[in-house]
């Protein structure tokens, strides 16, 4: 299934990515740092949704209480809850 997420309080305005059985794929950010959230994207690709969660939930970036990273994990949490309704 396909998710979509709104962020909140960081550079990038949305995340995408599907979750099948549990595993984690086509993920995408729009807006952010290009570099660095493709790496992220790169590195999560085929993982577990709740290995992702453990290893970037309460990411910071620099003076924010958030990051792309974190909102991610947010993103992936709430999709998982949804799921499991």
């Amino acid at each position: 299934m396909t998710y979509n997420y709104r962020t909140k309080g960081v550079c990038s305005s949305m995340i995408s990515f599907d979750i099948n059985d549990g595993i984690v794929s086509n993920i995408r950010f729009m807006g952010g740092c290009n570099g660095n959230l493709k790496g992220i994207s790169s590195l999560a690709e085929g993982m577990k949704a709740e290995d992702i969660i453990k290893k970037i939930k309460g990411t910071k970036c620099g003076f924010k209480n958030t990051s792309c990273p974190d909102q991610f994990a947010s993103a992936l949490e709430a999709a998982l809850a949804e799921e499991n309704k």
